[in-house]
């Protein structure tokens, strides 16, 4: 099982001394972080897409690109590209870059996305929204698979023949399907034989079980290998010494990061009851000491029928960023080594 952290360059309000940070300090303590997650072991880190002030992360190609001249052997992906709003083109162009300066590390997460701000920042309909992400992904896919191209769709200029450069150095560059709870968007990830990224912040992990079913059911009648069919889980995680400790550091900014996005969608505010309930065995958030989230994390794979990759979300909380390297160091040199010998991918 790998192991990974997911991160949407969250702005904090203050150092942790009462002070305001800066964008470029955000930045530079981001990096830093995934630089001791490489450190440490850890198998992946992921940079997410968002076009919103609390958030740095607009632009993931070229962070993860920083990332790469720090690191050494962790993977780098998104998490996810909102491929609705994007050119595929480009997208190829930018992750097959960064796969050059990494040394061959680079992964894309595709997805719709869960906010809609990048449509009309980029002139696009809210109405496009599955035809463009259908289309754009097909077109993604073939790109990958040939240096020149033939294409046409609805919502962009054909393609012609013209070559698209540079190539990666992976052979195939790995592209993930990132979905919340659709099932056509299972369905989808099986037909293609895509892997599938399944974002779970909230409710009952087991829940998904149904419609991770249809993804391996969809991916075996569309003649797709057990073995290219991986599944991984994105979750809201923080690991601190005891599991009092990690509720502690991590309730107060969640609660005022999801009040603040919950009043954009109607949602009730965060109370601590509900997320005492996220804590109970087989709620979705994987906070905790190093134990408790190793034991969180295999009951979740074996809710899911085995999962390939487990990404912790943990910057959306205002945490300083000394408690954030903390974490990642109990993360990859206590619970990854936990899980690894314990895993292997889906059967």
């Amino acid at each position: 099982m790998e192991i990974g952290i997911d991160s949407f360059v969250a702005m904090p309000s203050d150092s942790g001394d009462g002070n305001p940070i800066s964008g470029a300090d955000t930045m530079r303590q981001s990096l830093e972080r995934i630089e001791h997650a490489d450190q440490v072991g850890l198998d992946v880190f992921g940079i997410g897409e968002h076009h919103r002030r609390e958030f740095l992360d607009s632009a993931p190609a070229v962070i993860l690109a920083a990332a790469a001249a720090k690191t050494r052997r962790i993977r780098l992906t998104s998490a996810v590209t909102v491929l609705s709003a994007a050119d595929p083109v480009r997208v190829f162009q930018n992750f097959a870059t960064l796969d050059l300066i990494s040394q061959g590390r680079a992964e894309i997460v595709v997805g719709r996305g869960s906010f809609t701000e990048a449509f009309p920042l980029f002139g696009l309909q809210l109405k496009d929204y599955d035809s463009l992400f259908a289309e754009n992904l097909d077109l993604l896919l073939r790109l990958r698979g040939d240096e020149h191209v033939h294409w046409s769709g609805k919502h962009r200029a054909s393609l012609t023949g013209q070559g698209v450069y540079p190539r990666p150095m992976q052979d195939r560059l790995p592209i993930w399907l990132g979905v919340g709870g659709t099932p056509a968007s299972f369905v989808r990830a099986g037909l293609l034989g895509l892997p599938l990224m399944i974002a779970i912040i909230g409710g009952e992990t087991h829940r998904f079980r149904p419609l991770v079913d249809l993804y391996r059911e969809a991916g075996k009648r569309a003649g797709h290998s057990p073995e290219t069919l991986k599944v991984g889980l994105h979750s809201l995680g923080y690991v601190a010494g005891t599991t009092q400790e990690a509720v502690a550091d991590f309730f107060p900014g969640y609660a005022r990061m999801f009040t603040r996005i919950g009043k954009e969608r109607g949602w009730q505010p965060v109370t601590r009851a509900g997320f005492d309930a996220q804590m109970a065995p087989e709620g979705a958030i994987l906070i905790g000491s190093p134990e408790e989230v190793v034991q969180k994390i295999a009951r979740h794979s074996e809710a899911l029928g085995g999962i390939s990759r487990v990404s912790l979300q943990m910057d959306v909380a205002d945490l300083p960023h000394a408690k954030l390297m903390r974490s990642i160091e109990l993360l990859g040199t206590l619970v990854a080594p936990a899980l690894r010998p314990a895993f292997v991918a889906l059967p």
